[in-house]
C-alpha cells in the first residue's frame, strides 16, 4: 500500500490555474507541426498567421470587440504597461494628468510611479471599507489635463467588483481615456467592454486555464496609443516581438470555453467559495470577511482569522491546503497587504487576512478538506498563543 500522502487542496486561482486540457490540445499542434513564424509569407508561416487571426476573432467575440482591436501581448503586466505608458505618451504635451486608485496591482501602479518620476500629476484614488472606488471620488479628480483613468475591473485579494461602467459614463463625456486590468475578472464574471465602457482592457491568460506568458490589451478604435517597446512591427506596430502561435492558441481556446459554459461556472464557483465561508464562520468566532459581500468575484474569499497571523495559519496548514495572503506578486513579505490597508483594515485584522481563491474543479470534498484543515490550524495557533 502507498503510503504516498494526497497533495493539499489548491485554493490560489487567483495566483494561476492550471492548463485546461482543451487548451493544452489546442496548444499541442503549433509546437510540434504548425511552428511557423506569422510573419513569413511561405506555408508554414501562413499556417501560423491564419491561427492568430482565428485566436484574435475568439477574444474580439469574447469581449464584444473588432477584431483589429486586440494586441497579443506576452502578459497583463505588458499589456497594463502598454496601456498606460502608451497613452501618456501619445498625449504627452497636451495633457499631463493621471488617475489610479490605491488598489491597484504592482503592474499598474508601478507605470504611474515612473510617470510621476518624469513629471506627470496622478491622483491616487482611496476606496471604502469593502475595497471600491466611489465614482464621485473619480469625478472630483478630474482636471482640464486628465488623459487617463485606470481602475481594475475586480481586486485580486478581496474580489471587490469596480463601478467600471459609472466610471465610464463620467470619463466619456470628458475625453478622457479609461482603462481597466480585467485580468482577474475574466472567467468568472461577464467582461464586455461596451458594457464596461472602456477604451482599454486588460487580460492574462493564466488566469482564465490558459498558458502563462500570454496576455491581451484590447484598445478602442481612435484611442491614442503610442509605441513603448522599440522593434518590428508585430501588432500592428504596438507590440514588436515574434507572436507566441501556441499559447495564443491556447488562450482563445480557453476564451472559448468560457463562452460556451460562461452561467453554470460562475454558479459553481459561488456555491464552492460559500460553502468554504460557512463552514469557517461555524467553527470560528469572530472571522471577518474582507471585501464587499454582494460585489464580489464568485471564487474570491478573503477572512480574517482572529488572534493569528495568516502566513502562520497557512504554514501550518500547507499539508492540506495551498493558498496565499494576498497577491502572489507579494509572495514572501510579511508586511500589511497595501490592498487592506488602503481599506482602512487594523494592523490586527489585516495581519490575520487569508485569500483562499476557488476554481472550476474544485470539489465539495476539497472545500470540506480545506475547511476542517484551516479550523485544526486555527485552533492549534490559538492554543499556542
Amino acid at each position: 500500500m502507498s503510503t504516498e500522502k494526497e497533495d493539499p487542496v489548491y485554493l490560489d486561482y487567483n495566483a494561476t490555474t492550471p492548463v485546461a486540457p482543451e487548451v493544452a490540445d489546442a496548444i499541442e499542434p503549433y509546437l510540434r507541426e504548425h511552428f511557423g513564424n506569422a510573419s513569413s509569407s511561405h506555408v508554414y508561416g501562413q499556417r501560423a498567421k491564419q491561427a492568430l487571426e482565428q485566436a484574435r476573432e475568439e477574444v474580439a467575440a469574447t469581449i464584444g470587440a473588432k477584431t483589429d482591436e486586440i494586441i497579443f501581448t506576452g502578459s497583463a503586466t505588458e499589456a497594463n504597461n502598454l496601456a498606460i505608458l502608451g497613452t501618456a505618451r501619445a498625449l504627452a504635451g497636451r495633457k499631463k494628468h493621471l488617475i489610479t486608485s490605491a488598489i491597484e496591482h504592482p503592474s499598474v501602479m508601478k507605470p504611474f510611479v515612473k510617470l510621476r518620476d518624469e513629471g506627470w500629476e496622478i491622483s491616487i484614488l482611496p476606496v471604502d471599507s469593502t475595497g471600491r472606488v466611489d465614482p464621485q471620488d473619480v469625478e472630483r479628480a478630474f482636471r482640464p489635463n486628465t488623459a487617463l483613468v485606470s481602475i481594475m475591473h475586480a481586486n485580486n485579494e478581496v474580489g471587490t467588483i469596480q463601478p467600471i461602467a459609472e466610471i465610464a459614463r463620467l470619463v466619456r463625456p470628458r475625453g478622457i481615456a479609461l482603462h481597466t486590468d480585467a485580468a482577474q475578472s475574466m472567467g468568472k464574471i461577464d467582461v464586455n467592454v461596451h458594457v464596461l465602457g472602456v477604451d482599454l482592457l486588460t487580460l492574462a491568460g493564466h488566469k482564465f486555464y490558459a498558458p502563462k506568458g500570454v496576455g491581451a490589451l484590447y484598445v478602442r478604435h481612435g484611442t491614442p496609443l503610442k509605441v513603448v517597446f522599440a522593434g518590428a512591427g508585430h501588432e500592428q506596430g504596438l507590440r514588436p516581438g515574434t507572436e507566441n502561435i501556441a499559447f495564443i492558441a491556447g488562450f482563445a481556446a480557453a476564451l472559448k470555453l468560457i463562452r460556451e459554459r460562461p452561467v453554470a461556472g460562475m454558479s459553481q464557483l459561488k456555491a464552492m467559495r460559500d460553502q468554504l465561508h460557512q463552514k469557517l464562520t461555524a467553527e470560528i468566532p469572530g472571522l471577518l470577511l474582507n471585501g464587499s459581500n454582494d460585489a464580489r468575484l464568485p471564487n474570491t474569499l478573503n477572512v480574517s482569522f482572529p488572534g493569528v497571523s495568516g502566513h502562520a495559519l497557512l504554514a501550518a496548514a500547507a499539508e492540506d491546503v495551498a493558498a496565499s495572503t494576498g497577491s502572489a506578486c507579494h509572495a514572501g513579505q510579511s508586511a500589511e497587504s497595501g490592498v487592506l490597508g488602503a481599506m482602512g483594515l487594523d494592523a490586527e485584522r489585516a495581519a490575520g487576512a487569508v485569500r483562499l481563491s476557488i476554481g472550476t474543479s474544485t470539489t465539495p470534498a476539497e472545500i470540506a478538506r480545506a475547511a476542517n484543515a484551516l479550523i485544526a490550524a486555527w485552533r492549534l495557533a490559538k492554543t499556542s498563543s
